[in-house]
């Protein structure tokens, strides 16, 4: 069971930066792995920062979340002699440092930009190999420090994306105890239990989720950070993870021009629920109050391309057992998507 040992959450807290790295014993050059824009925002005050606590910094500038990028940030902490990582973004760039400190066996500190997804805690980072996205196993960060400051002035699309991610814990932990019945598959309560809790927290404040409000920012961020620590308790992404997440991978591999991550999983969710039995108009009404999309047309995704995403999300992870089963047919696909109104 890995989780962080530091998590700083609230206005102005990337100031501590060289704090936490003083309470964590982290000692030598750190390697800072951010992109061109967070690099102007965000990137150049950890570094200065750090300097300023006394430790050598240098950055490396990725562009996409690559097998390849992971490489390139690699060597270049070979050649700077790191001895810790920081992940300096939104998704992307923590996923390139969880990964590659993960395979130098160095530890990382997760720096978030943005709440758009629940990989700024957890051990899986979303990787593209081969030309397909995939989810790899990695290390938990050793520290969080997520500036609700920085984190409110992003784009509200990225917040709203997070909560899509968060609500469709709902699913995941449906689809978990489904295959703890029909296929014996460990269930765990503890780490579902935490993983419903997120989810009901963002749907509960729903009205209250806005943009450039830092109390937004904050119910969010310790949602994702629930996300994080609810898988690394399970030992699997199963608490965050299931048929609406698959859903999405195949929308990405399908649709021209994918929606955000957590969007994608939160219009998944609703169609996941309802194949479920459960509630879900109240999944869908809390995603519209809180201004995520709930239809293709929101995501900015043809009809065809849902229905073609259903008929092969099962596919995905075949190992993973979840209500798709071995997969829909196209009149059912086709019915799910109209019935809860994605598609009209």
């Amino acid at each position: 069971m890995q989780l962080p040992r530091d998590v700083l959450i609230g206005h102005g807290v990337l100031e501590e930066v060289g704090y936490v790295c003083r309470d964590l014993k982290l000692k030598g050059n750190a390697l800072i792995v951010t992109g061109n824009t967070t690099r102007d925002i965000v990137g150049k005050r950890v570094c200065s920062i750090l300097e300023c606590a006394g430790i050598s910094a240098e950055t490396v500038l990725t562009c996409k979340a690559t097998i390849e990028e992971v490489e390139k940030v690699m060597e270049k902490a070979h050649e700077v002699e790191a001895s810790f990582l920081l992940g300096v973004g939104s998704g992307r760039s923590i996923d390139l440092a969880k990964l590659a400190s993960t395979r130098l066996e160095l530890p990382f500190i997760s720096v978030p930009t943005a709440a758009s997804h629940d990989g700024i805690a957890s051990s899986r980072a979303s990787i593209v190999d081969n030309g397909r996205s995939t989810s790899a196993q990695a290390q938990s960060p050793i520290a969080v420090i997520a500036d609700t400051e920085v984190i409110s002035a992003a784009p509200f699309r990225l917040l709203a994306a997070g909560c899509g991610d968060i609500i469709s814990n709902y699913t995941a932990v449906l689809d978990w105890e489904l295959a703890s019945r029909l296929r014996n598959e460990y269930f765990g309560e503890y780490a579902a239990a935490i993983s419903r809790m997120a989810a009901r927290v963002i749907i509960d404040y729903a009205d209250s989720i806005k943009p450039e409000h830092e109390t937004s920012a904050r119910l969010v961020v310790k949602a994702l950070v629930s996300n994080g620590v609810a898988m690394s308790i399970a030992g699997s992404s199963r608490p965050a993870s299931g048929s609406e997440h698959m859903f999405s991978h195949a929308l990405d591999r399908i649709a021209p021009k994918p929606a955000l991550h957590g969007e994608q999983c939160g219009v998944g969710t609703i169609m996941m629920m309802y194949l479920h039995g459960g509630n879900w108009q109240e999944i869908r009404d809390a995603l519209k109050k809180i201004g995520a999309p709930v239809t293709a047309e929101e995501l900015g995704i043809e009809d065809k391309y849902i229905i073609e995403a259903l008929l092969h999300a099962h596919g995905i992870r075949p190992e993973r057992y979840t209500i798709l089963g071995s997969g829909l047919t196209p009149s059912a696909a086709e019915k799910v998507a109209r019935i809860t109104k994605v598609i009209s």
